[in-house]
């Protein structure tokens, strides 16, 4: 049975590596080749030859596992190199779908024990009905689900790091319950993480130039704004030390940046498609009507 579906549009994950349809390289191959040149010059002290963020589409047929992220040090106590804090944006999902996200109140370790082994653990998560546009941050340590209907773009550290504690009873295809991560989970969870204003973003969703009246969320992993275009937006990148992703949520248009010869290179985009512009941009102007996703990190 498939309960969801994912389109990974940007992946450094080594089994799951994105192809530029430009140059047919993979993410990995085209950063060693330019380095900081594509990265940013911190970014590529930081990060190396690891592409940082992943991004994709997620449709859920079917309520998905309750799980939570470690972060990074802990993460690194198992052996593995980043943990996983990541974001949702809601796309348009079916009417009543909902999100998993944050707790109800307090729990203690004992507590979530007991409601993870009588399997009533979702009864202590909040609970949002998912709108268009609605968005979700997922830092490290955050209990979170996405329930059936909903349709997100996630963007995340470049981690494939789950720890299920919850899946419905479900079975694989040849009859086993998948395996969950109780204890491993139990080390990582925010016990206390249950601020309800904390849990879903508020923000204005204009038509405007400026990146801060439209930011999502930011913070050490990516900084992430909603770009809306009905005509034509310059964006100016010169004092930005990273690469930018832009992805195209809605609509279509071109891309145009001005080379230090003067020339003008254009490059048409359309809904689903993500622009990745290196480190190495200045400015560059979007034309056509668009929804979309511009996403870097300055931290």
């Amino acid at each position: 049975m498939i309960w969801g579906s994912e389109l990974w549009i940007l992946s450094a994950v080594p089994e799951r590596k994105s192809c530029c349809t430009d140059t047919g390289q993979t993410i990995d191959e085209l950063l060693r080749e330019q380095g900081a040149q594509l990265m940013g010059e911190h970014l590529y002290a930081r990060f190396g030859d690891t592409f940082p963020l992943l991004i994709k589409f997620i449709e859920a047929n079917d309520d998905l596992s309750v799980q939570v992220h470690p972060a990074d040090e802990l993460a690194r106590k198992y052996g593995h190199p980043w943990g996983k804090t990541e974001m949702w944006y809601a796309l348009p999902s079916k009417p009543g779908a909902q999100i998993f996200c944050g707790l109800k109140q307090p729990l203690t370790p004992e507590e979530y024990k007991r409601k993870v082994d009588d399997k009533t653990i979702l009864d202590a998560v909040a609970q949002f009905e998912v709108n268009d546009g609605d968005c979700f941050f997922i830092p490290a340590g955050r209990i979170h689900a996405i329930g059936s209907g909903c349709r997100v773009c996630e963007i995340q550290q470049t981690s494939d790091l789950t720890y299920r504690i919850y899946d419905y009873d479900r079975r694989d295809k040849n009859g086993n319950a998948r395996e969950l991560h109780t204890e491993l989970a139990a080390e990582c969870i925010n016990y206390e993480d249950y601020k309800q204003s904390a849990l879903r973003s508020r923000y204005t969703d204009i038509s405007c130039p400026l990146p801060t009246a439209n930011c999502l969320f930011s913070c050490a992993y990516f900084t992430t704004n909603i770009l809306r275009l009905n005509d034509t937006l310059p964006r100016d990148y010169s004092a930005l030390d990273s690469f930018v992703c832009l992805v195209i949520l809605e609509g279509e248009g071109t891309i145009e940046e001005m080379g230090r010869d003067g020339s003008v290179n254009s490059q048409a985009f359309n809904e689903g498609d993500l622009l990745l512009l290196p480190a190495t941009t200045q400015n560059v102007t979007l034309h056509g009507t668009l929804r979309a996703l511009e996403v870097y990190i300055d931290q």
